[in-house]
């Protein structure tokens, strides 16, 4: 079965993050088809970069490092929760993605954005990192409004077109996993 991480993005307090991504996990849970688990950033106290090697190399000094690498090589796939931030993703997500490289390789991603047009800044920086990363960003993607899917701006009420969105986003999650299997196992395709 495929194991799928829905990382919140956001350390804020107070954010709204929390909400949705309990939604994505809620709605996801209830396929039966994969393992889905929340991550919160706020779990992993990541300093800013410090390892001395870089990541690539796989060469982990710190131990909050190597608690970070292991949490995100137990997953097959993810899920990104992420506010948008001055046209861009929230500071710990992009310092939690650089601390790890190969822990991220061969998998796949979809994004779930908020902000005031949706979090689709946010996305579009990500998806950028993320292929550096040889991750596969799938097409769909959830963008939640400040304005219409928020109640003064915190309390969680999604449109219901939403859920629809986020089922394709995880229908394309799950496949592109799949399709990426043999190049995180070893196994040899044939053809």
């Amino acid at each position: 079965m495929i194991d799928v991480a829905i990382i919140m993005g956001s350390t804020r307090p107070g954010r709204n993050g929390e909400a949705v991504a309990g939604w994505v996990h809620d709605l996801a849970v209830k396929r039966g088809d994969a393992r889905f688990e929340v991550v919160d950033l706020a779990d992993f106290p990541l300093p800013p970069l410090d390892e001395p090697m870089p990541a690539i190399t796989g060469r982990y000094t710190r131990s909050h490092t190597r608690t970070w690498a292991a949490k995100i090589a137990s997953f097959d796939a993810y899920v990104f929760v992420t506010p948008e931030y001055n046209h861009s993703a929230p500071g710990p997500l992009k310092n939690a993605i650089d601390f790890l490289y190969a822990e991220w390789t061969n998998k796949a991603v979809g994004f779930v954005g908020y902000g005031s047009v949706g979090g689709v800044r946010a996305i579009e920086h990500l998806r950028l990192v993320m292929s550096c990363l040889q991750v596969a960003h799938v097409s769909a993607q959830v963008e939640l409004s400040l304005f219409t899917d928020f109640e003064d701006f915190t309390v969680f009420r999604p449109a219901g077109r939403h859920e629809d969105t986020l089922t394709t986003l995880l229908d394309q999650v799950l496949a592109w996993s799949a399709a990426l299997k043999p190049l995180r196992t070893g196994e040899r395709c044939e053809a």
